[in-house]
């Protein structure tokens, strides 16, 4: 069956279960939501056996997630929110978060989370620990390989503890929890869900079945999803210049407009099957994981060729944890993964002729990664309590990028990477705590250097780096009167530049650019400072924080001014690609950041209150000249009621014009974007063995001001609106 099908028995399954779930009302318990710890100091234990709870937040769906307890912001979307939103990628599910945006290349396949301005080569995902590792740090138009479909939580960890996953993270990770190595028994055996939504802009539907079952020490877990969506609806045409027909004969023209963004439909499947040998003192597990994609990308030169990525990854992925194996030991625990990875860039090799598709350009990405951690029992230094945890850590990845029309972005290279990190808490009483931690790596690349001469000359000539990038921490977090929590943390990280920055040398189409690699580069440091001050309890719930990170050799892809064309023949001519070289220079970013919930008055049984968000962020380089592609500034504020059961809420959130662009980007008009949902969620507290044990079913509007909205951080927002006004249906079902 076609996943649209699928989709729609989903809905109607769900539609019908849902028609019986009454008169429970007495019995219900909504799930609580729980904040897993981003340091690997872990206070708790937890049903994951390496993820502790150290936060347990209200019962009630929509509470304002604000962890009070870690050294830098945590930004946190539990279980029923992932539900409600139905984002296709972490980009788009985080992208209104505070001070988190989203690249938004291709629509449900491709779109990175941007974390104070930071991206890529700054940002890591992972999945159960592991990193995603496919290949979208290397190209913005890329697959991200992790649906959220499939999560039980996705949390944004930034700071000092992001030491702890090495230093490709400085702006932030962001880390998603599931249950694909499963690590308890369910309570009655067996737990099996099913999760669909459709959306009105793309005529969308996504679907996903998961089941747990276990007896006695062993447990399983398996899962498959998939989601299917055609070109989404938009204001208004979308590209800023019309295209040139004798240039490009298939793209859409103003007077053929059909009131959809042009070649932005995308399918994606996936499944994993698990399993755990669960004992007194731990788990230990392994999983098998699938993610399939073949997505169209929108823009105009993507729409006259028809260009498409089929992607597939298949990963590896275990783990385990071993509690207390001695007196002096707390615990034990490690993570591993393989991964292969490839996707073809597929069009047409001549836009005149239909039957002429090809594939362009293949990525491929073998990597495998593993770490170890030991947390120690406490120690009493008297004048605190000390709490140490060692972890080593070690990775391979090899790259291809094949192309069959001449030189592909960069010959085949390989890394290797090791590294050992410390991380040492001090409890000095109940009200304050302090952390140091330290990371050092070992880093080794070897590949093939290319030098291009302005005439598309091509020398290549074997170049082998290596680097040891040293990085620390500290912080202090104090409990204060009336709730509140104030934390400052500094940190000073090293970042060894990555296989692309050192040895690319061709045409990236996601950038419109000609890249030109730097086997020259040098490490590139940040120092960072950020203060905190954050209330999680009562009727009033805010977090404000401010920072700064100044960055000594910051590494970009520098426009030149100069353009070339595909063969690499660049001047001041017409040619179409800009000539980007990866360089180095100085860079100041700062920021501030604040949102708060407030609970207002009782009102049918349940609470009515407003909440609020503000966000900013300017980086500049040394000469004063802006850092290119920087989110705007934002403003959101709304209202909302909620009770065990329902939760409706409206919420408005303006984005500033940013006009603090480089000289090679162009200007963004500020919108609003109007949001709108209800949703009602039902649990029973002790179900039979055939009963449901919750449902949840609502609706979500999106941009219901149907606003002109262009992404600022977007390489191709000349070209691309983001959808137009929209609504969502959603549904979920578990027993």
């Amino acid at each position: 069956m076609r996943w649209r099908e699928i989709g729609w028995v989903v809905l109607a399954a769900l539609a019908v279960i849902a028609s019986g779930a009454n008169g429970a009302g007495a019995q219900i318990a909504l799930p609580e939501v729980v904040i897993t710890a981003p340091s690997p100091i872990l206070s708790g234990r937890s049903p994951d056996g390496g993820s502790p709870a150290t936060e347990t937040f209200p019962p009630l769906q929509g509470t304002l997630p604000v962890v009070t307890d870690q050294f830098a912001t945590v930004t946190v979307v539990p279980n029923e929110e992932l539900r409600r939103n139905g984002a296709a990628t972490l980009g788009d599910l985080l992208n209104d978060k505070l001070g988190i945006a989203g690249s938004g290349f291709a629509p449900g396949a491709s779109s990175r989370p941007i974390i104070r301005g930071l991206d890529v080569n700054r940002v890591r995902m992972q999945e159960g620990g592991i990193g995603a590792n496919g290949a979208s740090d290397l190209g913005e138009d890329h697959f991200v390989p992790v649906d959220p479909l499939t999560a039980e939580r996705v949390e944004v960890i930034r700071g000092p503890a992001t030491l702890r996953f090495g230093t490709q993270a400085i702006g932030g990770v962001v880390d998603v929890s599931n249950n694909r190595v499963p690590t308890e028994i369910p309570k009655r055996g067996i737990s099996a869900e099913v999760r669909g939504g459709a959306s009105s802009a793309d005529r969308g539907l996504d679907g996903a079945v998961l089941l747990d079952a276990g007896a006695g020490n062993f447990a399983v877990h398996a899962d498959a999803f998939g989601r299917s969506a055609g070109d989404y609806r938009v204001p208004h045409y979308p590209y800023l210049t019309a295209p040139d027909p004798a240039e490009f004969a298939n793209a859409t023209q103003p007077g053929n407009f059909n009131g959809k963004q042009p070649n932005s439909s995308y399918r994606t499947n996936g499944q994993s099957l698990g399993g755990s040998y669960i004992f007194d003192g731990g788990f230990l597990g392994v999983a098998v994981m699938q993610n399939n994609a073949l997505y169209h990308i929108p823009t105009i030169e993507a729409e006259n060729g028809n260009t498409r990525i089929d992607a597939k990854q298949t990963k590896l992925l275990s783990k385990g944890e071993w509690r207390a194996p001695t007196s002096g030991v707390d615990a034990v625990r490690f993570w591993l993964g393989v991964t292969d990875y490839r996707h073809n860039e597929v069009g047409l090799e001549d836009p005149a002729d239909p039957a002429s598709d090809t594939i362009h350009q293949t990525f491929t990405n073998k990597e495998q990664e593993g770490r170890v951690e030991v947390q120690l029992s406490p120690f009493d230094l008297r004048f605190a309590a000390l709490t140490t945890a060692i972890g080593v850590s070690g990775g391979h990845q090899e790259l291809t990028a094949p192309s069959p029309d001449g030189p592909g972005l960069w010959d085949p290279n390989r890394n290797w990477r090791a590294a050992g990190y410390i991380f040492n808490e001090f409890k000095f009483n109940d009200v304050t705590k302090a952390q140091l931690a330290a990371r050092i790596e070992h880093v080794d690349l070897s590949g093939m250097g290319r030098d291009i001469d302005p005439a598309g000359n091509i020398t290549t000539a074997s170049a082998s780096r290596s680097f040891t990038p040293v990085s620390v921490s500290a912080g202090v977090i104090r409990n204060l009167p009336w709730d509140l929590a104030a934390s400052i943390t500094g940190q000073y990280v090293e970042r060894a530049p990555k296989p692309a920055e050192l040895y690319s040398g061709g045409v990236h189409d996601a950038t419109g650019t000609f890249d030109k690699g730097n086997v020259n580069l040098g490490i590139e440091s940040a120092q960072s400072l950020e203060l905190g001050l954050r209330r999680a309890t009562g009727p009033f719930r805010f977090e404000l924080t401010g920072y700064v990170t100044r960055f000594n050799g910051f590494i970009y892809r520098r426009l030149t001014g100069n353009m070339c064309d595909e063969d690499g023949v660049c001047g001041a001519g017409a040619a179409e690609l800009n000539e980007a070289v990866y360089s180095q220079a100085d860079a100041t970013f700062r920021g501030i950041e604040f949102q708060s919930q407030w609970d207002l008055l009782a009102i049918g049984g349940g609470w009515f209150g407003v909440e609020n968000q503000f966000d900013m962020v300017r980086a500049t380089f040394t000469d004063g000249s802006n850092v290119p592609r920087i989110p705007p500034m934002r403003l959101g504020g709304g209202v909302y009621w909620r009770d065990a059961n329902w939760l409706a809420k409206v919420n408005l959130l303006h984005a500033w014009a940013q006009n603090d662009v480089s000289a090679a980007e162009t200007a963004t008009p500020g919108y609003n974007n109007l949001r709108a949902e209800l949703s009602y969620t039902w649990k029973k507290a002790q179900p039979a063995v055939n009963e449901p044990s919750e449902l949840s079913l609502g609706v979500v509007g999106t941009n219901l001001l149907n606003d002109d909205i262009r992404n600022a951080a977007s390489y191709s927002k000349d070209q691309v609106l983001m959808p137009g006004a929209s609504l969502r249906l959603f549904a979920r079902l578990r027993y």
